[in-house]
């Protein structure tokens, strides 16, 4: 289906024209009709499914048509983390480009003159809010910003939310809305307390369910059963082999996954002594950041000025960047839907990519269950020679080891006896973003090339558009209009 098949406002098809985006995805085709009706929705999909664009088009449309209070909030959007919140943000600007609508992101993490500067946008007025449920808790509790008005309503990742614990804050911010009014709840799972949630928050809803997350057909998926202490070694073969590679002029473009801050800046410090010598940069992201210096890795990172990003699950969903070559799994991830979402970080847009995981002896039952829940078994490389001995893959020994029920504990051949290696176990798991696509396609919103209309890819926030006057371009969609001369950006 296309857009202009769906009965959106004319200001937002012609923001879509000038992006270059005229095809509906599964989730958009389904979720904007009942949405522009004004009905209730649940909508399950996952990451990169366009989950973004159905939510934020129907809103633009209706409060584009008019018909709300100027003097109130009129929307509030809620994001897990700050770095969705920001992508949410950008998308916005895209997609409103033409319409007069504007919002404000808030989010936690920044020093007192974000904080004021947030105060200053919900004082101009801001039809917009899009927040983590902390920080807007904060303004509420010192009468910043009032939401008895509110006419939408949008739980965005709210399995995530779930995980990180927000779902009490969630409550408490439902109290302050009016109990008339429009709620959406989009999650890539929907365990039992998110069904709880919506049964207490929504009414009546539409429920529509895209399939199950897989990885997406260009990752081309392997693991290394290993020691953990042949993982550097490991990845250092890999690094050469790509720097051997037809394709060097792109450089690394590697994003390492781990599982904990504290393994993060580990493997950061080995990898930066390694790339001094071999002539590669490192960045790290974790959660003991400041939000400026969060920006500033993943500014140089996406300008090729990092060429291996090393990270908790911070950034497994928060991050749109389309020439990402590899992911590393360093460890493997606690949840199968979390391995998903590290992986789909490379080939996105109909790319190609690697995405390797190392696999040690205690984490093989774990990696198995991913393999089942992503129906296939994962190619499994060989351990360069010259790094010694490897175990064998025998997830089912191993976990009956584990459990006692194998005393001799010698697996299947008995390679890597003894387990002396060090457990790889969490310490400080990290939230997540969502990572959407580069389009209405994906959960991104498109963005305008000042030199074309096609779109093109970006996962940091930019100096916001200029408000252009509201044009009057009732029925002349066969002309685009001009590209801005500063582009929305699309998250």
């Amino acid at each position: 289906m296309f857009f202009d098949e769906l009965n959106l406002n004319d200001d937002i098809l012609d923001a879509l024209d000038a992006m270059n985006f005229s095809e509906c995805t599964p989730i958009q085709e389904q979720a904007i009709p009942p949405l522009l009706e004004g009905r209730d929705l649940i909508g399950i999909a996952q990451t990169g499914t366009g989950k973004t664009a159905a939510y934020l088009l129907p809103i633009l449309s209706r409060l584009s048509d008019g018909g709300f209070p100027d003097d109130a909030v009129n929307c509030v959007i809620m994001s897990p983390t700050r770095e969705l919140a920001q992508q949410i943000d950008q998308a916005m600007e895209g997609f409103s480009y033409y319409v007069p609508v504007s919002s404000v992101a808030v989010y936690g993490g920044n020093d007192g003159i974000r904080f004021a500067q947030e105060c200053r946008g919900f004082e101009r007025g801001a039809d917009v809010i899009i927040a983590t449920p902390g920080r807007l808790i904060s303004h509420i509790s010192l009468g910043n910003i009032d939401l008895s008005r509110v006419s939408f309503f949008v739980l965005d990742e709210a399995d995530r939310m779930l995980d990180m614990g927000f779902i009490d804050d969630i409550m408490q911010i439902v109290k302050q809305l009016p109990a008339e009014r429009q709620t959406m709840l989009f999650s890539a799972t929907m365990p039992a307390e998110i069904q709880k949630l919506a049964a207490t928050i929504l009414h009546d809803p539409v429920e529509v369910k895209i399939a199950v997350s897989r990885p997406a057909e260009g990752i081309h998926q392997s693991a290394y059963v290993c020691h953990e202490t042949q993982k550097l070694g490991i990845i250092q073969h890999l690094f050469a082999e790509m720097k051997e590679s037809e394709e060097t002029s792109r450089g690394l473009r590697v994003l390492v996954f781990a599982s904990s801050k504290l393994k993060v800046k580990e493997i950061a410090r080995a990898l930066q002594r390694i790339g001094h010598d071999k002539g590669f940069t490192v960045g790290e992201m974790h959660s003991d950041l400041t939000q400026a210096e969060r920006d500033d890795v993943m500014l140089r990172f996406k300008n090729g000025r990092v060429d291996v990003l090393v990270a908790t699950d911070i950034v497994s969903r928060g991050i749109d960047i389309d020439d990402i070559r590899m992911v590393v799994n360093f460890d493997v991830p606690h949840d199968c839907e979390d391995y998903v979402h590290r992986i789909g970080r490379t080939a996105r847009a109909g790319s190609e990519g690697a995405a390797i995981t190392f696999v040690s002896r205690d984490d093989q039952s774990r990696f198995r269950q991913i393999e089942k829940f992503i129906g296939r078994e994962v190619e499994k490389a060989p351990v360069p020679a010259d790094l010694g001995e490897a175990p064998d893959y025998a997830p089912h020994a191993f976990d009956k080891s584990r459990r006692g029920r194998h005393r001799g504990g010698k697996g299947h051949g008995g390679k890597g006896r003894g387990g002396k290696e060090r457990s790889s176990k969490p310490q400080d798991s990290q939230p997540k973003n969502d990572q959407p696509k580069n389009n209405p396609q994906g959960n991104n919103a498109p963005k305008a090339n000042p030199s074309s209309p096609s779109a093109t890819h970006s996962g940091e926030a930019s100096a916001a558009a200029p408000a252009p006057a509201k044009k009057k371009r009732r029925h002349s969609r066969k002309k685009k209009p001009s590209t801005p001369q500063n582009p929305p950006q699309g998250a």
